[in-house]
């Protein structure tokens, strides 16, 4: 039957069709050829719209007759599945949405009463593929009653192209730094409260990008806000230039007419996360005069990080304190590797007073460079006291000395010299030793991945940090003096808490749950004077983490506990730290008339820890109707040394054992349905997958592998790490023995501790998810695995992406990844 349609309606249609035309063809999934020989409407046509008017019934009739040709399905979709995709990917994009705080600062107010809290936050940009960055300003009102209000700025503002914003001590000013995509110059900016100051463009001659990675990098405003030191990659090394004569004498930096740069000599990187990153370097730049001076003096061999200024003394140069990774035959991939030997350095940088009596640099010529730690295999994160008597710093020599890539940190103190004379022999002073292992309820150790800019209260000797308690993340207070180690978050709840910026003496934190997005919370010291002491901690109103009232409902119905789990044999314990009891955390319906399908989630490392805080991607799974069994083996963070310890060596059979042990106590419990077991890990969580799918066949219904470790004696010649699977495979002893020339012995040997070894009894259909772009676990390991079972008749997904590296953290990477493993496990339990 035919149909009219007024005008109106057909210039609406054609407005429609030319807008998804234009929209789909300049969309990076579309090539614009793709769109070149379909018939286009468009009111820019030549044609005139008469004719589409006349000829309109046979369009419609035309789209009827496509409209009963055979749906065209994405690859690996059929019907019924595209339904459940559909639908979790609506679910899934409301848990994306939620986002995240960064970093946050405070200021003190301009009238002197409250403060000014800004805060960095980002949320997945799904269709740029990348992050979101924006800042929200709030203002700290104290009220009478010891409650505060927090008054927030409207709306926030988005920080286009920002890399790192610093503000100055003073908190007068701020520093923003804008590094290139390509061979631009980098922007420093110095802002006011009003406006923009000051702005240099600093030339790829001079540095290239500035790092801001979270380890190397480092940036510290000196005490008169004069100068800053920071860490950039060293300018691009000359190349061998070439031109229709050949070889030109002469080495070239700039690309020149006519002529082509060859490659030079292959320089090592940092591995996982460092590939095209340049060697990190140390830079001064003066903000009066704009100049930008390299530090001299460092070792080639030395890599440089986390800066900062020592304390000034009057008519003496003032020192930088800086920490330096040696590398002298390889880099080893330092991203998680806390066992990577380094050290705290100081630099003099001569100063002087210029005619406008402003500080300037000297020529730096060759500087004497002092090490602050050679008495310790580790040491990182320096941080000066307010009074500028001792240096703190932090140290992985757990890790170093034992081989794993991560271990129980330990922190220390160094008296800083006032009359400005370092030497090399000076004494470190433990404020926190490793601790092997605790007695219950006590203090397991530090485990800390990084301190605040200020983390100082008025005292001038306690710290506040954050720190794993077992499967939780707390808030200490440390005394650097005495070296009292007090947990200042709520211990009753099992909540995970992080400290963000102090107050004065008060403290901003954010505390959540497997199933509670985060909180802001304000902690007050208790007054000593009226007999009440502790911290009392405030709940604090806040728009940064609001979510959907769907994803507000489906949380709602959820509880979690976190379960002590005793060794199954503590025979084969060689050490008391090892005999004792593990932990998983378990997420299940309030409403539970019959258990749910249950996901063992395995977390890598293997010495990392799964903490109870809110993750948008377990949560989303456990909204789907899945319960959580978070296992924390033996060899997690959090438990001290002698546990963790326990695992180098025993991978593949302990850390298997304890899952499974784990998955039969809650099912000994009745709380999951035994034929509803599915299983997913990344890194050495997707190696424990794999193993528990070969190991117990019959126990898992489907299993979800990102990034995993299947076959050691193949990834050791491909890793960025090759010392962890020596470390890992043969405990101690394989740093001893560790080459980059493994034997038919050492090959055999890693290849019985590989998940490859169990693939011929593997039933669970298995979805892959693989980083091309991955150097720590090379795809062509899980290629290996998933072709393997494929040979072996198992139902086998693969999803590779392209683009992505071992974390597969991209925004669209992520997304698709979590929304392929729910509709995945709900195939298989139906």
């Amino acid at each position: 039957m035919s149909r009219t349609l007024p005008l109106a309606s057909f210039t609406s249609i054609s407005n429609k069709i030319s807008s998804w035309s234009g929209t789909l063809a300049a969309s990076p999934r579309f090539s614009p050829l793709f769109f070149s020989s379909q018939p286009r409407l468009s009111l820019f046509s030549s044609t005139p719209i008469s004719h589409y008017v006349k000829n309109l019934p046979a369009i419609l009739a035309m789209d009827s007759s496509k409209a009963g040709t055979v749906k065209e399905l994405p690859v690996g979709l059929d019907e019924a599945t595209e339904e459940e995709y559909a639908s979790q990917c609506k679910l899934l994009q409301e848990f994306t949405n939620i986002s995240s705080i960064d970093k946050a600062w405070v200021f003190k107010s301009e009238s002197g009463i409250g403060s000014q809290v800004m805060f960095s936050i980002s949320q997945p940009n799904l269709l740029a593929n990348k992050r979101r960055k924006f800042m929200l300003s709030t203002s700290i009102l104290k009220e009478s009653n010891n409650n505060v209000n927090f008054q927030w700025a409207p709306f926030p503002v988005e920080m286009t192209g920002v890399s790192i914003n610093i503000p100055s001590p003073s908190g007068s000013k701020l520093l923003v730094i804008r590094n290139p995509e390509n061979e631009s110059p980098t922007q420093f900016e110095i802002w006011s409260s009003s406006r923009l100051e000051k702005e240099f463009w600093i030339p790829q001659s001079t540095h290239g990008s500035v790092y801001a990675d979270g380890w190397f990098e480092g940036i510290s405003w000196n005490s008169d806000e004069s100068l800053i030191a920071y860490v950039a990659e060293e300018p691009s090394p000359c190349k061998p230039s070439f031109d229709c004569q050949g070889y030109k004498q002469g080495a070239a930096k700039d690309k020149e007419c006519m002529s082509w740069k060859g490659q030079g000599d292959w320089e090592e990187e940092w591995g996982e996360c460092y590939a095209g990153k340049r060697q990190p370097a140390l830079f001064v730049i003066n903000l009066n005069s704009g100049k930008v001076h390299a530090v001299k003096g460092i070792a080639k061999s030395l890599s440089v990080g986390q800066v900062v200024w020592a304390p000034p003394v009057e008519g003496i140069d003032q020192y930088l304190v800086f920490v330096g990774w040696s590398a002298n035959l390889r880099k080893l991939g330092i991203k998680y590797c806390y066992n990577r030997p380094c050290a705290l350095y100081a630099v003099k940088v001569p100063l002087y007073k210029s005619e406008a009596a402003e500080s300037d640099l000297k020529s730096m010529e060759e500087l004497t460079v002092v090490n602050l730690t050679q008495s310790i295999s580790s040491a990182f994160f320096p941080q000066f006291s307010p009074d500028g008597k001792f240096l703190v710093f932090l140290s992985a020599k757990a890790s170093v000395d034992s081989g794993a890539h991560s271990a129980t940190d330990s922190l220390h103190r160094i008296n800083w010299p006032t009359d400005g004379k370092l030497c090399s022999s000076t004494k470190i002073i433990d404020v926190i030793p490793v601790v092997n292992c605790a007695e219950d309820g006590q203090f397991p150790g530090l485990y800390c991945s990084s301190f605040l800019s200020k983390p100082w209260l008025s005292d001038g000797c306690t710290m506040i940090l954050s720190s794993y308690w077992r499967s939780c993340q707390v808030i200490l207070s440390v005394n650097v003096l005495s070296g009292e180690v007090l947990r200042i978050s709520t211990a009753d709840s099992g909540f995970s808490w992080n400290v963000l910026t102090l107050d004065g003496d008060n403290i901003i934190a954010v505390c959540s749950s497997p199933i509670d997005v985060p909180q802001i919370k304000y902690g007050c010291l208790m007054d000593k004077a009226t007999n009440t002491t502790g911290w009392h901690w405030l709940n604090v109103s806040s728009p940064i983490f609001k979510c959907s009232e769907k994803v507000t409902s489906l949380l709602s119905h959820l509880q979690f506990g976190i379960m002590q789990i005793p060794v199954k044999d503590v025979s084969d314990c060689l050490t008391k730290g090892a005999a004792r009891s593990f932990e998983a955390i378990f997420v299940s319906s309030k409403v539970n008339n019959a258990p749910d399908p249950l996901i063992v989630v395995l977390h890598g490392g293997p010495h990392s820890v799964s903490l109870s805080s809110f993750s948008k991607s377990l949560a989303f799974l456990s909204s789907l109707g899945f319960s959580l069994l978070i296992v924390n083996y033996r060899g997690s963070l959090g438990f001290g040394e002698e546990a963790l310890q326990s695992l180098p060596g025993k991978i593949g059979s302990q850390d298997v054992n304890d899952v499974l042990t784990a998955i039969d106590h809650v099912i000994e419990k009745g709380l999951v349905n035994p034929s509803k077991i599915t299983v997913l890990g990344g890194s050495h969580g997707g190696f424990l997958t794999t193993h528990l799918i070969g190991q117990a066949p019959d126990k898992f219904v489907a299993a979800a592998a990102r990034n995993p470790v299947c076959n050691l004696s193949s990834m050791v010649a491909t890793t960025d790490i090759p010392d962890w699977c020596y470390v890992e495979s043969y405990g101690r002893k394989g740093k001893t023995v560790f080459t980059e020339a493994p034997s038919a012995e050492h090959l055999t040997h890693f290849y019985s501790k590989s998940p490859i070894l169990h693939i011929s009894k593997v039933k669970a259909p298995t979805i892959f998810l693989l980083g091309a772009q991955d150097l720590r676990v090379p795809v062509s390991g899980g290629l290996q695995y998933a072709r393997a079972l494929k040979e072996r008749g198992v139902e086998t997904k693969i999803i590779l992406f392209p683009n992505d590296i071992h974390a597969i953290e991209r925004p669209q990477s992520d997304f698709e990844s979590f929304l392929n493993i729910g509709v995945w496990f709900k195939k298989y339990c139906k």
